[in-house]
């Protein structure tokens, strides 16, 4: 990974706006504060960064850390895990992110957490626990293939047991959400 300046600077700037647009929106998503008007621009929103995103792509493969630098890499994978509407898309985006990872041009802990967003949005179990889901009962995580290794596997892509990302997701989600709203979100970014 490398601290020098991108390849893409242009590329690497759209990439962080268009994804710190995306989290504003969601994040206003999970507090019930868009009418419906906002709600079908949200997912007019959605759909041009899946787009874009799309078009780097196949003009970039992977934005990787030497074409537009860590920020905007990590910027790329947020708006490929959020490209929810397009299953066939994010599967894609999950091939060329693992291929960049192998050329350690990416996180391996992004892969995981885009490997595990197709797999639940496919109605598979997923393999690296990142996803959950905020019910009104609280945060549960989506179904998990061999509960019992667990563990191992998310300590082989670095990221902490299950439990701790469990407990950190409860916690920010107790200092961010207002009371009495229970929307029923997946949650992503479960580190």
């Amino acid at each position: 990974m490398t601290a020098a300046e991108p390849l893409r600077p242009d590329l690497a700037r759209e990439l962080i706006a268009r994804a710190t647009q995306s989290a504003a929106r969601r994040a206003k998503r999970l507090r019930n504060q868009l009418d419906g008007v906002q709600l079908g621009q949200d997912r007019h929103a959605d759909h041009a960064d899946t787009k874009v995103l799309r078009r780097v792509l196949a003009e970039h493969d992977w934005p990787g850390h030497r074409l537009v630098g860590a920020e905007a890499a990590h910027a790329a994978w947020s708006l490929a895990l959020h490209a929810d509407d397009d299953a066939d898309f994010q599967r894609a985006a999950t091939t060329l992110l693992e291929r960049a990872v192998q050329e350690n041009e990416a996180r391996i802990q992004h892969w995981a957490h885009l490997y595990d967003r197709t797999l639940v949005n496919s109605g598979r179990p997923q393999e690296f626990g990142t996803q959950q889901v905020l019910t009104a009962t609280g945060v549960e995580l989506c179904p998990v293939r061999a509960p019992d290794s667990l563990d191992q596997r998310r300590a082989s892509v670095g990221l902490s047991p299950i439990a701790t990302a469990v407990e950190t997701v409860r916690r920010r989600l107790a200092q961010d959400h207002q009371a009495g709203d229970h929307s029923t979100v997946v949650l992503a970014e479960v580190a």
